[in-house]
């Protein structure tokens, strides 16, 4: 898919990560949830790669919503839909989702896919990418 095709309203990018058990600060293994916002920044720089070329660079966020916890031993998989697109800009919307998680009760190694998964974070951010080489300004 070329950079054009990739610049429209609605294009997704998903990655998926596995969270450590290194990075639970709390009680019952949770983490903290500026974990979801690492992934959502992961996933605007490979949307920006995709649709203009250039990692860009993180504005802000106008809203963000923690909706449930996430625990080390969890897949989360972070999604990034490209909801508009302005001159330099791009915003955003993203929503990380538990697919799996562990189920320490049954042993130290057990896990389970979640179907349905737990949304666990949503948002809407900006970013800004460089205008086109092309653009003579």
């Amino acid at each position: 898919m070329s950079l054009a095709e990739s610049l429209s309203v609605g294009f997704t990018v998903t990655q998926r990560h596995y969270v450590p058990y290194s990075h639970a600060h709390y009680g019952g293994n949770l983490v903290d949830g500026a974990y979801g916002l690492t992934m959502f920044g992961d996933v605007a720089t490979e949307m920006c790669i995709r649709t203009d070329g250039d990692e860009g660079l993180f504005a802000g966020y106008s809203n963000v919503e923690f909706l449930a916890p996430i625990q080390a031993g969890d897949v989360i998989e972070a999604t990034a839909t490209l909801a508009r697109i302005g001159n330099r800009s791009r915003t955003m919307e993203f929503e990380a989702r538990v697919v799996c998680r562990a189920a320490p009760e049954r042993g130290p190694s057990a896990a389970d896919a979640l179907d349905p998964p737990v949304v666990v974070t949503r948002a809407t951010g900006t970013v800004v990418v460089p205008k086109p080489a092309d653009s003579g300004d």
